[in-house]
Formats: C-alpha cells, sequence, structure tokens
C-alpha cells in the first residue's frame, strides 16, 4: 500500500491514495475522534490516519510477519528488587554435614520425651499459646497430639493471656497457677531470662522460634527453638514435626492447622520446598484458598479492641477442615470490624529520621493494627536508604505504646542483612539519658530480626524518638514518598483475605 503524506496547519496525515483498509471498525473511532476534536481533514479522503496511529498499526504489522512480539515499555523507571525465596536461606550443618532444622536435634527430642512423659504422668496439662494464627494452631497441634497418644482431654486446659499481657507478668502467672497444672506448654510466645513459669511445683516445656539467647527462657523450663536454624520454621510448624513422629495420624488431621500457622506468620506466597515439608496433598486436599481464608478469620479477634481470642481458639479446635471457620459470624464481624479500622489509620503519612532511615508511622486505635499498617507500608515506601518500617500504636493500651516493624520491601536484599532488633537497640543506646534502654524494659525489640516491635512507657518512646531525630533532614533523608497511601481498593481492605 502506498501513502502521501499531506501537511495542513501543522498536522500531519497519512492518505490512502490506492484502496481503502479492509477493516474499516478498527479505523473509524481514529477517525470520529479527529472530528471530534477539530483535527484538520483535506479533500474528504477515504480515510484519515494519525501519523501515531499508523505508525503503530505497521508496527504491529510487522510483529506479525515475523512471528515476534514486540516487548512493551515499563511504565516506571523503577529498578526490579530480587527478594530470595524464604526456604532458599542456606542452613547451619552440624559436624556431619547433616542440616540443623528446623531445630538442633537434642532440642527436638527433648521436646518429644517431654510430651510422651506427661501423657504417660496422667496429670493436669496447660497449653498457653500465643494470640495468632501461628501460636493458636500450634496449640490446637499440640492437644490433638496429646488426645491422640491417649491423654483425656479432661485434663488438658488453655489458657489465652489477656489484652497486653505476657506470660511473666504477676496476672498472667496467678492466672496460670489457678489451673493447678503438673505440665506446662508455652507455645510461640517468646522467651526471655525469666524465674519459673509458675512458683508452684510444675514441668514446663518452651517450643518457639523468636530471637532468644541461649538463656533466654524461664528458670528450669525445657526449651526448643527455631531461632538459629535458617530458614526459621514458625512455631506450628515445629511443633507439627515434633509430633509428627509420635503418632502416625499426626500428619492427616493437623497438617493443614501447619499450614495455617506457617501462612499466617510467613505469607501464603512461601513455597513449601525444601528443608520445608512437601505440603502438596494438604493444598489439594482443603486448597490454599480456603487455608488463607481461614488465617485471616483466626487472626482478627486478636486485633480487636475486644480481644476475642477465648473465641478463636473455641471456633478452631471445634472444626476439623479449615473450611469449617469459613461461615463463623463470630470471626466474619471481628474481620470486618479490624478491615473498617485499618482503613481509618492507614491514610498516616510517615515522617523519617533524620538518617532516612526508620519511616515512622503514628496513630491512636484500640485495635492491633499497627502490625498490619507495618506491613502493608513495608511493600510500599521506597528509598535506597530506608530499612525500617515503624508504626506506634498510642491508644492500644493506656499509658504505652505498642510499635511494630517491619523490614521495606526495597531493604530486603541487603548484604548484610537488616537486622531491626540491632537497629533499635543501637538508637536507645545513642539516647543522652544512658539509663533509656533499661527504662524501655524487657518487651522493647523483642521478636524477630525481620519483624520486631515493642510495648514502652509513652514517655520513653517519646525518648526513644528524640534520638532519631524525627523531621529533620539529613543527608540520608529520603528526597520524596515514591509511592503515596496504597489504594485501599484491593490492598489493605483485602489485607485479611490474602494474609
Amino acid at each position: 500500500m502506498m501513502h502521501s503524506k499531506v501537511k495542513t496547519k501543522g498536522w500531519h496525515h497519512i492518505v490512502d491514495t490506492m484502496r481503502p483498509l479492509t477493516s474499516q471498525s478498527v479505523v473509524t473511532p481514529a477517525f470520529r475522534a479527529q472530528r471530534f476534536f477539530h483535527f484538520p481533514c483535506v479533500r474528504r479522503p477515504s480515510f484519515i490516519i494519525t501519523q501515531q496511529f499508523a505508525m503503530k498499526r505497521s508496527a504491529a504489522t510487522a510483529s506479525l510477519k515475523t512471528g515476534t512480539q514486540i516487548p512493551k515499555k515499563s511504565r516506571t523507571s523503577k529498578p526490579s528488587i530480587s527478594v530470595p525465596e524464604y526456604h532458599s536461606t542456606p542452613s547451619k550443618k552440624d559436624s556431619n554435614g547433616e542440616i540443623i532444622w528446623p531445630a538442633p536435634k537434642s532440642q527436638i527430642e527433648v521436646a518429644r520425651n517431654f510430651i510422651r512423659e506427661c501423657v504417660a504422668a496422667s496429670q493436669p496439662i496447660l497449653i498457653v499459646p500465643d494470640k495468632d494464627a501461628d501460636g493458636l494452631t500450634s496449640g490446637a497441634i499440640l492437644r490433638k497430639t496429646l488426645i491422640l497418644l491417649g491423654l483425656d482431654p479432661e485434663l488438658i486446659s488453655v489458657y489465652v493471656l489477656k489484652k497486653g499481657r505476657n506470660i511473666h507478668d504477676d496476672e498472667s502467672r496467678t492466672a496460670m497457677t489457678s489451673y493447678k497444672p503438673a505440665f506446662i506448654f508455652v507455645l510461640d510466645q517468646g522467651s526471655r531470662e525469666s524465674p519459673p513459669l509458675i512458683d508452684e511445683p510444675h514441668r514446663g516445656l518452651v517450643i518457639d522460634h523468636h530471637h532468644a539467647e541461649e538463656k533466654d527462657h524461664p528458670k528450669d523450663a525445657a526449651f526448643v527453638t527455631a531461632c538459629n536454624s535458617t530458614p526459621v520454621a514458625t512455631s506450628s510448624l515445629l511443633t507439627y514435626l515434633i509430633c509428627r513422629d509420635l503418632h502416625s495420624e499426626v500428619e492427616t488431621t493437623c497438617d493443614w492447622l501447619c499450614a495455617m500457622g506457617t501462612h499466617g506468620d510467613l505469607g501464603n506466597t512461601l513455597k513449601w520446598e525444601p528443608p520445608f515439608p512437601d505440603m502438596k496433598a494438604t493444598f489439594k486436599m482443603y486448597t490454599k484458598k480456603a487455608i488463607n481464608d481461614a488465617v485471616s478469620l483466626i487472626n482478627a479477634p486478636r486485633r480487636t479492641a475486644t480481644y476475642n481470642v477465648p473465641g478463636a481458639w473455641e471456633a478452631l479446635i471445634a472444626v476439623s477442615t479449615p473450611k469449617d471457620l469459613l461461615k463463623d459470624k463470630t470471626l466474619l464481624a471481628a474481620r470486618a470490624e479490624v478491615n473498617a479500622e485499618v482503613e481509618r489509620c492507614t491514610h498516616t503519612a510517615p515522617k523519617f529520621s533524620s538518617d532516612g532511615r526508620i519511616a515512622v508511622f503514628r496513630i491512636n486505635s484500640e485495635a492491633q493494627v499497627h502490625p498490619v499498617i507495618a506491613t502493608r507500608w513495608a511493600g510500599h515506601l521506597r528509598s535506597a536508604t530506608l530499612e525500617v518500617i515503624l508504626v506506634a500504636n498510642e491508644g492500644y493500651l493506656p499509658g504505652m505504646v505498642n510499635f511494630s516493624c517491619r523490614i521495606p520491601r526495597c531493604a530486603r536484599a541487603k548484604d548484610p542483612p537488616v537486622n531491626i532488633i540491632e537497629i533499635l537497640r543501637e538508637v536507645a543506646s545513642r539516647a543522652k539519658d544512658p539509663t533509656l534502654r533499661e527504662r524501655l524494659g524487657e518487651s522493647f525489640a523483642r521478636g524477630h530480626k525481620e519483624a520486631s516491635g515493642g510495648i514502652v512507657p509513652k514517655a520513653e518512646f517519646e525518648e526513644f524518638v528524640e534520638v532519631l531525630e524525627v523531621g529533620k533532614k539529613g543527608s540520608g533523608s529520603p528526597q520524596k514518598l515514591q509511592n503515596k497511601t496504597p489504594k485501599q481498593g484491593n490492598t489493605l481492605l483485602n489485607y485479611f483475605a490474602k494474609s
């Protein structure tokens, strides 16, 4: 086909001088657009095609002839960030060359023997699981295992800590003592050096995966921890792998609980590849969607202002599949409440430390939405210097600030890796008053290297923020917020459906 180029009043057109195109419907919209916007025409040719349209069609035709596709240009010039898959984190090995996973073998055997002796003793048992999906499923796996091994369910009690409490405070220790347990299992609560779990005679076992030093466990309690065995397993996965070899039915009755708890902590994009166990049969039977939806529902009550974690526990142990949880009206109402509160609080603008390493968001909510907001912003905020997202909630507990920290996606591939716990401790050590670190308390900089936080008095938190020089521009401060508040239509409001 031949064309002649005509220039009229600064506009270029390509005029077909031989015959019309075979597809009139393709060109008509362009012609109508020219008339609507008063594009100039010449001598009423059969078809008028803008130069831009002609070039696009020419390129498309060329690609069809050659059988190759023309790659689309990226809308952004941002460099892609490659984050290693979680399961691919190198594992430590023992002297025999075997990987140490999910925890040291000696600790795993101690835990298994403890469970066997517990069943054989046939005495009152107390399970103290954490409030989230990982903790609650850990408790459910252990409870099911004890029953499979022959323990009378009437001998098993469960205590869920009250809002803002931990296993070491006086109120919790008194409550645990009231059950008069001979054996106590503490699951996913974190661990620190402390007096015995209760003052009365008992035997205790801590199963955990949070960061801990060798001495960080209650006095006289046995412990098994995954924190030093990379890739770090969740508490539910660790509990499942401890219990799986104790009874043949643990695998078929508790596998979905393990998947729920693990996705609750590590996310639903986790690849179940070695050293993680093969869960293909589990996902085929129950589906990933049902498991992930169940995670969001079980996680919701602990985030509400009413903190109905006992209700979440009762719902979990009453079902035999994750799909059975999806119609629970109490859980659905809790999730709706939390989603609304996340939407209300998430638009808070960040302020940056003077060196640009820490972005600080401050909210006021009676709900535990600060971890959710930290997680969501970690995927949106970008800067060459940014290493920590910190969301501080001044309304969760009277007189206290509860804060959660996450590593932004843009910093997850740094070498050496970002260690939030070390960063928080280093900031506290730079305070003018050298007593600040001690006054921040034992609940400061707890959790994981990648996801930490704390519960600290308001006055001490203000001192901590003062060290950061929040709002003061320094050489490392981000120049701008490259991704503004995330759109809520398909992100935050759907957080619990995807987590």
